[in-house]
């Protein structure tokens, strides 16, 4: 069934290798056919001939290529017994050659953090926008929008997939050499510090483009991209049912699992915080740890002894010792662990000790013993063994979970709603703030302050569930503000702040 892979496990599979990617090559000049001395021709001077057409020979009984007699270079009677073939790839040898494309892709795969895909993706939603807005949208329009806004998404989670992976190898490189990884550490710290800026201010116009789309109706553009894919659908054999209603059903579950895959890839839920945000963290928590490797190397490098080091010297010392009873002190010495001896307690002995109490500089040899159960002596454990004990009953923790969840959701309720102004108002005006609205604050701000790059005076980004949004202008000469709260008082450059609660219809953020 797979014998058309045959040729990458047999004694000249280099050779086979090298034949195939020359009719690949071909085919890409929309070349079908090929002699002998062609493929020799593209392998280079210096080829034998006779090997070339014994490798096609054997390529041909794999089913990799096919043969056709080639009579048109016939001018004798001896030319035409003598046996000349032109070859082609056969279907399995073209499949078999694209798998193996793909492998080597996956391979040879990076990676990357692509902010320019964001934008991409960011630019195809406003377009899908503009189309939901529309009475009559063009079908093919939205066909193509969506595409590409697929093709896009999914070549941006897999190269930041296979990037991050890459990235934790790099981590765990500890014999790499110091001065090479310096420099590669400080250009890749700057590369995910940018995709970090990128991502928390795309990624929030994406959300919020996400939102407005599904207000809009979504399922609309979704079932006109599965009609257009539908309507070339072929007849069935001997049916008199419309094929297309079939394809059409199937068209439109498919996109509905894209277009919810791609809406968690960007939005959180309560439960389920979204890819991006987790790629983020995963971002951020990189950076320190590159700075831990780099201050490896560097204790390395100044001669300063590591854990395992210590390890290997403790070893040396032990093999060293001149008997037991030495190696049983180092090893008191180095780790500071002895038997123990309260293994367990039990009502009596809590009586007894609180009768007549030991004092806690009491030796251990001094000390009354402490009896233990024959069962733990013999089995380890003081259970007998029987019947699995009855399943617990949760219900009432999980009520417990049920009343702290909307707890909570209530004070974030609160918060928001403490933090949400209908104009822009300075830092320095903003009164005492309870714990919860200060942490949303806190966040909020964190967000925007993240957004602002050296020379730009005001941003504005919303949350990663679209929730809310805030915008922050630099005032000039702003002087220091102090905001209290209950854990401290919060002090720094006094900004111009504007946060509007985007789950209310009638607001949004000013241009």
């Amino acid at each position: 069934m797979h014998g058309a892979f045959s040729y990458l496990t047999a004694q000249k599979s280099e050779l086979y290798r090298a034949v195939m990617l020359a009719f690949v090559a071909a085919k890409r000049r929309f070349t079908v056919h090929l002699r002998p001395e062609d493929v020799c021709d593209v392998l280079g001077p210096g080829t034998d001939l006779d090997a070339v057409a014994t490798a096609l020979t054997a390529l041909e009984g794999w089913g990799n290529l096919r043969s056709d007699p080639d009579t048109s270079r016939v001018t004798t009677v001896e030319d035409f017994h003598r046996a000349r073939y032109l070859y082609q790839l056969t279907r399995e040898g073209e499949a078999v050659e694209e798998a193996l494309a793909v492998y080597d892709e996956a391979l040879g795969r990076r990676g990357a953090l692509q902010a320019v895909a964001l934008a991409d993706i960011a630019t195809q939603l406003r377009a899908l926008h503009e189309l939901a807005v529309t009475d009559h949208p063009d079908p093919a329009k939205i066909h193509l929008s969506l595409r590409a806004l697929v093709d896009r998404f999914t070549d941006l989670a897999a190269n930041a997939q296979a990037f991050m992976g890459s990235l934790q190898r790099s981590i765990d490189l500890h014999d790499a050499d110091a001065d090479a990884f310096r420099a590669y550490k400080d250009r890749l710290i700057d590369y995910l510090q940018r995709f970090i800026t990128d991502l928390v201010a795309t990624g929030s116009e994406i959300a919020a483009l996400v939102a407005a789309i599904e207000e809009l109706g979504i399922d609309l553009l979704l079932d006109e991209a599965a009609w257009r894919e539908a309507s070339d659908a072929a007849p069935g054999a001997g049916g008199d049912d419309d094929p297309r209603e079939a394809e059409f059903a199937r068209r439109a579950q498919l996109w509905r699992e894209r277009w919810a895959g791609f809406r968690s890839w960007f939005i959180s839920t309560p439960q389920h915080p979204s890819q991006a945000k987790l790629l983020r963290s995963q971002a951020r928590a990189a950076i320190p740890q590159l700075l831990h490797v780099v201050a490896a190397l560097n204790e390395r490098r100044t001669g300063r002894s590591d854990r395992s080091a210590d390890f290997r010297t403790l070893g040396l010392w032990f093999a060293q010792a001149p008997d037991e009873a030495s190696m049983h002190r180092l090893w008191r010495s180095a780790f500071g662990l002895s038997p123990a001896r309260h293994l367990s307690i039990d009502a009596d002995t809590l009586a007894t000790r609180e009768h007549t109490p030991v004092p806690v500089s009491t030796s251990w040899a001094e000390a009354s013993p402490l009896e233990i159960s024959p069962r733990l002596r013999r089995t380890g454990s003081y259970e007998r063994r029987g019947k699995p004990s009855r399943v617990a009953d949760r219900s009432e923790q999980r009520r417990h979970l049920a009343d702290l969840a909307e707890r909570q959701a209530t004070e974030l309720a609160a918060a928001r709603a403490a933090l949400v102004s209908e104009h822009p108002v300075r830092l320095s005006d903003i009164g005492t703030m309870d714990p919860d609205a200060f942490r949303l604050f806190l966040s909020l701000l964190g967000d925007a302050l993240t957004a602002l790059t050296p020379g730009q005076r005001d941003v504005s980004t919303t949350t990663s569930d679209g929730s809310m949004a805030v915008r922050l202008t630099v005032l000039d000469g702003a002087g220091e503000i102090a905001i209290a709260t209950p854990g401290g008082t919060f002090r720094g450059p006094d900004h111009l702040v504007h946060i509007v609660d985007l789950t209310e219809p009638a607001r949004e953020v000013s241009a």
